[in-house]
């Protein structure tokens, strides 16, 4: 018995040892994630201790040992006021929409993927890149310029042919066609790389023994390539179905004006109008953690379904 315990501890100690000669081996790589551990530890961590006030009538000037106790009251007024519908319906339609355009980035890396001409290949895959890397600001300014009533341009060819001028900025049943194609435009590309990369992965071998077996282009695809990429896409729709209530302030922000808030207004641009422009910051805290806990249940669920049907999952 004592034999077996002191061979169990050995091997712990080499496991470790290989642990530790592993980390030092790859130390640079471990230096650069340095950054970002501290930013998710400043910014996602330490703030998590300040939830409290979620549950309490916050006043700064009282700080939080002097704020007094209500318990669940923020909760119950919002689920009870008729705010709480508006908002869980127009995120619901956001992220419904976004779910319609998921497979879109898909579509787009298989059609780059069959590209042979890479100087043609590269210039589409900068022209579909560049969205990404420009501000919301910029997007949401591109695009009102463009679809303004007056000197804009999709407007001007409209009443060009004798049609009448569309309000898309400010119409409510024009706003979410609007946010999705504006969402679309600046991340397709940048979605696609990682299915690009997947792609890249897919042993070659398999589409020789398909080709051997009259399987066109099209079969290739739909029997070898999509079923070897669909862990990454699997991990991509859970982690989209984990961000449901969370579509995105800025862009929402900048969209959002007096005549279409009604079908905009989500629970972040609400957080911020209560939180930081209204001073109720314990209403608006309690807005935000409850839509992170609906958040963290539908990553939970969307996994467990996953795993149920034969997945890997994200953890």
């Amino acid at each position: 018995m004592e034999a077996i315990d002191s061979s169990f501890v050995i091997d712990k100690k080499l496991a470790r040892k290989r642990k530790w000669l592993g980390v030092a081996r790859n130390r640079y790589l471990y230096l650069m994630i340095i950054p970002g551990v501290i930013f998710f530890i400043i910014f996602r961590y330490i703030p998590m201790g300040w939830l409290v006030i979620a549950f309490q009538n916050y006043q700064p000037f009282w700080g939080i040992r002097g704020s007094d106790w209500v318990g669940l009251q923020h909760f119950s007024r919002l689920f009870l006021e008729g705010n709480f519908t508006m908002l869980l319906r127009n995120t619901l339609a956001l992220f419904g929409l976004g779910l319609l355009t998921f497979p879109l980035p898909i579509v787009l890396a298989l059609s780059l993927n069959a590209v042979k001409n890479k100087v043609f290949k590269s210039i589409v895959q900068t022209i579909v890149y560049i969205p990404h890397f420009m501000s919301w600001v910029i997007v949401v300014s591109m695009f009102m310029i463009i679809l303004a009533i007056d000197g804009g341009l999709i407007n001007e060819s409209l009443a060009f042919f004798g049609f009448d001028r569309i309000p898309f900025l400010i119409s409510p049943q024009w706003a979410r066609i609007v946010y999705i194609v504006q969402d679309t435009w600046k991340g397709i590309g940048w979605s696609s790389i990682i299915y690009l990369a997947a792609i890249t992965n897919v042993d070659t071998t398999l589409y020789e023994a398909a080709s051997m077996d009259g399987a066109s282009r099209w079969r290739q695809t739909w029997h070898v390539t999509l079923p070897a990429i669909r862990p990454t896409i699997v991990t991509l729709l859970i982690l989209r179905v984990g961000s449901t209530l969370d579509i995105g302030f800025e862009h929402v922000f900048l969209l959002t004006n007096a005549m279409n808030r009604q079908v905009l207004d989500i629970f972040d641009t609400f957080v911020f109008r209560l939180g930081i422009q209204g001073g109720q910051f314990s209403y608006a805290t309690a807005v935000g953690l409850f839509r992170g806990v609906v958040g963290l249940i539908l990553v939970v669920g969307a996994n467990k379904l996953a795993k149920k049907l034969g997945e890997d999952g994200i953890y």
